[in-house]
């Protein structure tokens, strides 16, 4: 069991029939300055994730990133090169010599790699919906017919530009998580689509 011999150390007692002699001690004091094991966030987890297949610099993992999760995972240029510094100071990323056009490449360390496994045995948690659409819809009675048609309209364009850019990489030589996460946008995208269609008759102005 643990038990205190002092203030300033914990003492081990051992319960064999030797009796109760001092196995180890620790300093407390030494034990609080240890600084905690920092949780991977999410974004540091995806660029991690993106590092697995190849060293990337900061310009490659931000528009990997937009290119692959940008529809459904907002991440920033600063995110990126913020969170690649923080890894790096971590020692879960090195940092490679400068190349062409000054950038610099990353490689996940073997550190980097045991942070992203233990990331992935997290629960992800529910999805968070913030859709500035609907906030504004949902007070559509305090707005200008014209002008809460017009956001609308916008809005659905917006939508299908997104399905025929998600439609455009449908079909491809993507691996089948790439395709499975793909087929999630697509079927996103349509069923908004389906909702705006069935706007015109109940909202003035459509």
């Amino acid at each position: 069991m643990w038990r205190v011999i002092s203030s300033g150390s914990w003492t081990f007692h051992s319960g064999t029939s030797r009796g109760s002699a001092d196995l180890t001690q620790w300093n407390v004091e030494e034990v609080l300055r240890m600084p905690e094991k920092k949780a991977l966030n999410a974004t540091a987890a995806s660029l991690l994730g993106f590092l697995h297949d190849r060293p990337m610099s900061g310009w490659d993992l931000v528009e990997t990133a937009q290119i692959t999760i940008g529809q459904f995972w907002s991440l920033t240029p600063s995110q990126v090169y913020r969170e690649l510094a923080a890894m790096a100071e971590d020692g879960l990323v090195e940092r490679g010599e400068k190349g062409p056009r000054e950038r610099q490449p990353y490689t996940i360390t073997d550190a980097g790699r045991a942070a992203f496994e233990e990331w992935t045995t997290r629960e992800p948690g529910p999805e968070t919906i913030r859709y500035p659409l609907l906030l504004t819809l949902s007070f559509g009675r305090h707005i200008p017919p014209d002008l809460l048609a017009a956001h609308l309209r916008r809005h659905r364009d917006i939508h299908v530009t997104r399905l025929a850019d998600l439609e455009a990489l449908a079909g491809g030589d993507a691996d089948p998580y790439t395709a499975a996460t793909l087929d999630f946008g697509l079927a996103y995208e349509r069923a908004v689509l389906d909702w705006f269609d069935t706007l015109p008759g109940r909202i003035p102005g459509l």
